[in-house]
Formats: structure tokens, sequence, C-alpha cells
């Protein structure tokens, strides 16, 4: 990878704002925690997993700038509720709010249980519409600017071969994104939609690269081929385009879906299964 790619921001860029990340305690969500919080912002960082948030917030803290972490699911309305009262008690303002929260299982098309659907459509679309209708309404009373949807790659015309739950459940991410936009641009706010290709995250070595090849290595090396920059993006890379998009040089971008893949989604995804392997 090039030189930092965080090193392009001014410091202090987001000082004094407060920005709202799920999926905040690992790989695209904690580096993009860190490093708003490296240019000033006050971080919320939510996640199921409480143990990975608390080691974020202490990262967090450590730079000098507050940390609100929150033990939740997404797809909890309940739960969410109660981190957008948490957030407006300690911070009374949401700047940014980045909807990162998601996942996924790689199969086939028919391998896909009825109840594997509806878990990650409820996640990945429902969980982030939660977010969306209860924290929006916050940023519109309190000045807020951005809201940034992070997807995938695979939601566009090609379809998704390993994911087709998710492929279709981010899709409708990316309509709602567009909807939003509309609506919300008067009120200063931005909306768009992300999509990263293959990261070099836990996530995308354990639950996916785990689940698709007993050789781990010769299908990661298999992805690498298959993207034109020779290479798995760095989660840095990715926290640098939310922070793009949530900078003043993107204010009058929105509706939006910005593909940052590495020109994966020109590749030959399809490869993963061969042609003689049945759906």
């Amino acid at each position: 990878m090039d030189p930092d790619p965080l090193s392009t921001f001014a410091p202090g860029l987001f000082a004094g704002q407060v920005v709202l990340v799920t999926g905040g305690g690992r790989g695209i969500g904690r580096r993009t925690a860190l490093a708003f919080a490296r240019l000033g912002a006050d971080v919320v960082i939510a996640a199921r997993d409480g143990a990975r948030l608390d080691r974020t917030r202490a990262e967090i803290e450590a730079i000098g700038v507050s940390c609100l972490a929150v033990p939740m699911s997404i797809r909890d309305l309940d739960q969410v509720d109660a981190l957008r009262d948490s957030v407006v008690g300690a911070f009374g303002r949401v700047d940014h709010l980045v909807n990162n929260a998601g996942g996924q299982f790689p199969a086939r098309p028919s391998e896909i249980t009825d109840k594997g659907w509806r878990s990650v459509v409820d996640l990945n679309l429902n969980g982030t519409w939660n977010m969306c209708s209860r924290i929006v309404p916050v940023m519109r009373t309190t000045g807020g600017r951005s809201v940034v949807n992070v997807v995938h790659n695979q939601v566009m015309d090609r379809g998704a071969v390993l994911f087709a739950h998710s492929g279709a459940a981010r899709s409708g991410v990316v309509s709602l994104t567009r909807t939003m936009a509309l609506h919300l641009a008067r009120d200063g706010i931005t909306v768009n939609a992300l999509a990263p290709g293959p990261v070099d995250t836990e996530g995308f070595r354990e639950d996916e690269v785990a689940n698709i090849a007993e050789d781990t290595t010769a299908y990661t090396a298999q992805v690498v081929r298959d993207t034109p920059i020779g290479r798995l993006q760095h989660p840095d890379e990715v926290a640098a385009h939310i922070l793009f998009l949530c900078s003043p040089a993107a204010r009058s971008i929105t509706g939006q879906l910005l593909v940052a893949d590495g020109g994966h989604s020109m590749g030959n995804q399809s490869a993963v299964f061969g042609p003689d392997v049945e759906w």
C-alpha cells in the first residue's frame, strides 16, 4: 500500500463533532472510529461484542477524545432506541452516522435456508433502516451532516455469486440511500453508500475465506489475482473513503454509490465456483 491514506486529512478536521460507527469493535469499523478520533471527533461505537468494543474504546480514549461504547444489536429495535438515548444523553448530537455493521455467510443459492436468508436480510437491510429511522431524526434537529452506509461491491448488475442474500439486502440499502438523500438534502445531510471489495480484516479471513475454501491461502491468492490492484484493500483505505464522504470536500456528493474496490468488481468473481458447479 502507498503511504498512509489517512495522512491526506487535515489535523482537527472533525474536532467538535460526534460520529456514530456501528460494527466499531473490529475491522473497518474499528479503523474508521480510530481515524475519526485522531482527527478530533468524539466517537460512539456500537457492536455485539462488548470485549472488542472495550479494547477499541480504550484506544480511542488514549488519543484524547471521548468515546461511548455500547454493546447492542442493530436488529433489536429496543436496543437501537437505547443506543440513541445514550448518545443523546452523552453528547446531545450526532454529526455523522456510519452504518458499517453487517455480515453474511458465503453459500450457493441452493444452500441458503429460509432462516439464513431472513437472518442476513434482517441484519443488513432492516438493521440499516433501524439505525437510520432512529438516528437521522436526531441529526435533523442537531445539525447532522453525513450518513455513510457501508455495503459491498456485489450490489451491481453482475449479481452476488457468493452472497445472494446479502447482495439482495445491500442492494436494498443502496436504494434506501438514494431515497434518503432526496429527503435529507435540504436539511444539509448527505447520504451515500460505500462499496469496498475484499479487505484484509478478521471478517474477511475468518468469516468468509474460512467458510469458502479448505485451502485459505490458495483462495486468498485467487482473490488477489482477480483484483486489478493485485492485493487486498487495507482497512485504513476504506476508513479514508468514509472520512472523505463525511468531509467538507464531499458536501455536494449525495445519493451516490462509491465503488472503491481496487477494481475487484471487474474481475472474475464467478471463478470461485467454476463452470462445472451447480447453483
